[in-house]
């Protein structure tokens, strides 16, 4: 069989297709190239340039390439912008979602995994997030990411399909330098970029009911993401082999530990070598939660993932990436 692997020529999709790949599965991506870098696939891969949002090139897709299952990681994912453009995010995130599902039923896909947010949990007070937390979404892309959830698994109930939604934390690293996340969106390559400069990179409020006063997340490693990934898929093959209710399943993708954001400006700066200018504290972000970290004893127990990589060779293998892309 092939799984259709939406977004895949993106930072975490070129991951999942190595991973896939490595597993033996046969894959084709579907990419609209607007942050996606088709260099990051294998040549062998195929790849179908377009938008879920084109039915009639899902279909096309779906029946050519002979696809059983759906990897789906294709959407808007910056906050701020969400804020801004409300609804370029449910037009991309949740519509385009509702047409894919619509192919797949319709090609007889039967297994469907979901790449979901921790994002559906708003600003959860809790020490460890579990899949149980209240979801309460701060903004419209952690809503689409929810309501998505949920229309995922009602297609599931409804037309069989065998379902996996995957929440996960803060994504970072590399398994190989030129699959890098080359954006400056994301935590770890802002405080490169800073550093690069010669600026101080930037922390937002160290008022926090924290340790040391600064915002606590939870990072995985894309690398072990991707892995989750497979084992969500051949979990969903195993349960559509075996008969009966294909199910659905809902898990956390994290490690369970926190850091802060000063210690990994301080692991940024050991690693890197870039000790100066130190960072400069500024005022807090409007909706940036004190502390938000997983819970992933579920996924442990129902599928045997755990992470395999710390959060030092998140930074290491990001830095390496950078050096490869701005050498």
């Amino acid at each position: 069989m092939t799984w259709l692997i939406t977004g895949g020529a993106g930072y975490i999709g070129a991951h999942v297709v190595r991973a896939m790949r490595a597993a033996g599965e046969r894959v084709v991506v579907l990419d609209d190239l607007s942050d996606g870098l088709p260099q990051r696939l294998p040549a062998a891969v195929p790849v179908v340039e377009g938008s879920v949002l084109d039915r009639d090139l899902l279909d096309r897709t779906l029946a050519g390439h002979g696809v059983r299952g759906v990897v789906h990681l294709a959407a808007r994912k910056q906050v701020g912008e969400s804020v801004e453009q409300p609804l370029r995010y449910y037009r991309e995130n949740l519509h385009g979602l509702t047409v894919l599902l619509e192919a797949a039923v319709a090609a007889e896909v039967d297994r469907f995994v979901f790449s979901s947010s921790a994002a559906v949990y708003g600003m959860p007070d809790v020490d460890l997030v579990t899949e149980d937390t209240p979801c309460v979404p701060v903004n419209p892309y952690g809503e689409t990411k929810l309501a998505g959830e949920w229309l995922v698994r009602a297609a599931g109930r409804r037309h069989g399909l065998a379902t996996a939604c995957l929440r996960y934390f803060n994504v970072a690293g590399a398994a190989e330098p030129e699959l890098a996340d080359v954006g400056v969106s994301n935590v770890i390559p802002l405080f490169f970029e800073a550093l690069s400069r010669g600026e101080a990179p930037r922390i937002y409020g160290d008022d926090y009911p924290t340790p040391d006063g600064t915002c606590v997340r939870d990072y995985v490693h894309v690398a072990d993401l991707a892995d989750a990934h497979v084992t969500a898929a051949r979990h969903l093959a195993a349960a559509r082999e075996a008969g009966g209710e294909p199910g659905d399943l809902t898990v956390n993708i994290g490690t369970g530990t926190g850091v802060s954001v000063r210690e990994l400006a301080g692991l940024v700066a050991e690693v890197t070598g870039l000790h100066e200018p130190a960072p400069r504290v500024v005022d807090r972000r409007p909706g940036d939660p004190a502390r938000v970290v997983a819970s992933a004893d579920l996924i442990g127990r129902e599928l045997g993932w755990k992470p395999r990589h710390d959060v030092r060779d998140m930074v290491a293998s990001a830095w390496a990436g950078r050096r490869l892309h701005h050498s």
